[in-house]
């Protein structure tokens, strides 16, 4: 009895440490995250890229998709390892003045996400359904408020599921013409050497970096990891095993995120290349009907679609984080939702090229990246608040050098447009 006794304890502890399904089963809010690596603000940067430079700026996805790999990481570590996200770490630190001050900036930043979201989306209906740009807007508005009414009502597991769905949808809608279009394997590999092009190519990186390591995710992904294991600190062991699965959620989630990114620029290389009007997503879309046919491009804007829908819903829910962390004001993402889409609604009654507020838009996401790294590395580099899990010497060099390069790049942008250069 007494060993059977001792076999039943063991087997307790065993399944207290362990969650049936293993690390299967922590997986998630990376691919919540992920979503804003792949909105519409990367399609328009990504296949102006192409259509414009072809193979020329592979390279700066592939070094912007290492640094959103490396920030995300520590986001969802910093929320996991203290219970707190970003914004609520900040919103402490912080003495009133600052700390609206850098709401204020940031609350920018989420704007520029919501107009970029719901532009793409608008785009998408109307290549599918020649809805006006201004009521497609307001379907995607609406529809996004029902995908949050989900995580509201049934939970977190059950928002990731969805968003994880559209993110397949997304991959299949703009990967699928690289079947039919493959790209260079040469021109690939020489994208992967680090040039610019003139000014006009120095704008398009911008855009891309900040359509990619983006700043919103950033503060959201702290979030989401401490919603997702609020008993990640119940023990050491249990810490440990939710800090490995957010390692590999991060990592997963990113690939396949890159991926995308990649395969919309190569497509774009490899169909768009000197064929007028494909600077913008219509006349993108466009070209590919032309070269690969009807199907791939109803695909293609499927695709769109359902990036609109899952981004905004997801930058919704990043700007309740953000006003939430830093002004303790707590909004229903329902109403914060309608609230930001007059400006999106009002641009595309305007007439205002939608392609173009989309780079614009990603233009001032990496302009908001410094304001939501460097705190970040400051948090997660500190002993005294993640203890045995704060960032190895070798990650805190990655990082830093990784926030040089986007404050540098930024810097030279500023330079070319005052200069009259771009």
């Amino acid at each position: 009895m007494a060993k059977g006794g001792v076999l039943l304890d063991t087997a307790k502890v065993k399944a207290q440490r362990r969650p049936r399904g293993g690390l299967l089963l922590l997986l998630g809010p990376a691919f919540v995250a992920a979503i804003a690596y792949v909105d519409p603000g990367n399609v328009a940067a990504n296949l102006t890229s192409g259509a414009s430079y072809g193979y020329l700026l592979v390279w700066v996805l592939v070094a912007a998709n290492v640094m959103a790999m490396l920030v995300q990481y520590q986001s969802a570590k910093l929320g996991v390892v203290t219970g707190k996200s970003l914004p609520e770490h900040l919103g402490e630190r912080y003495r009133t003045t600052p700390r609206r001050l850098y709401w204020a900036q940031a609350e920018l930043v989420a704007m520029a996400t919501d107009l970029a979201e719901v532009v793409g989306g608008a785009i998408a209906l109307h290549l599918l359904f020649q809805i006006p740009l201004p009521i497609g807007g307001l379907i995607v508005g609406i529809a996004s408020m029902a995908l949050l009414t989900i995580q509201n009502r049934r939970g977190q597991r059950h928002f990731e599921t969805v968003i994880i769905f559209l993110l397949v949808i997304i991959t299949i809608g703009f990967l699928a013409g690289l079947v039919l279009s493959p790209p260079d394997p040469a021109g690939i590999a020489s994208g992967l050497i680090p040039r610019f092009d003139g000014a006009n190519s120095v704008l398009l990186a911008a855009g891309m970096l900040g359509a990619t390591v983006m700043p919103h995710a950033i503060y959201l992904h702290s979030q989401l990891a401490k919603d997702r294991h609020p008993d990640a600190r119940s023990t050491p062991e249990k810490l440990k095993l939710v800090i490995n699965a957010t390692r590999v959620d991060v990592v997963l989630a990113l690939i396949l995120a890159g991926a995308v990114n990649i395969g919309m620029l190569l497509l774009a290389a490899s169909t768009l290349g000197g064929i007028s009007g494909t600077d913008s997503i219509e006349g993108a879309h466009a070209a590919i009907v032309d070269s690969l046919g009807p199907v791939i491009g109803v695909v293609f804007a499927v695709g769109l679609l359902a990036s609109g829908l899952a981004s905004t819903s997801v930058g919704a829910y990043a700007g309740s984080t953000i006003m939430n962390g830093l002004l303790k004001v707590r909004i229903p993402l329902q109403t914060r939702r309608m609230v930001s889409l007059i400006p999106a609604i009002i641009l595309l009654s305007a007439g205002v090229d939608p392609t173009w507020a989309l780079i614009v838009s990603q233009i001032v996401l990496s302009f908001g990246i410094p304001f939501a790294l460097i705190p970040l590395l400051r948090l997660t580099a500190s002993k005294e608040l993640m203890g045995v899990h704060r960032d190895g010497l070798l990650l805190r060099l990655t990082a830093l050098l990784s926030v040089i390069l986007i404050v540098a790049l930024n810097i030279l942008l500023l330079w070319l447009t005052f200069t009259g250069q771009t």
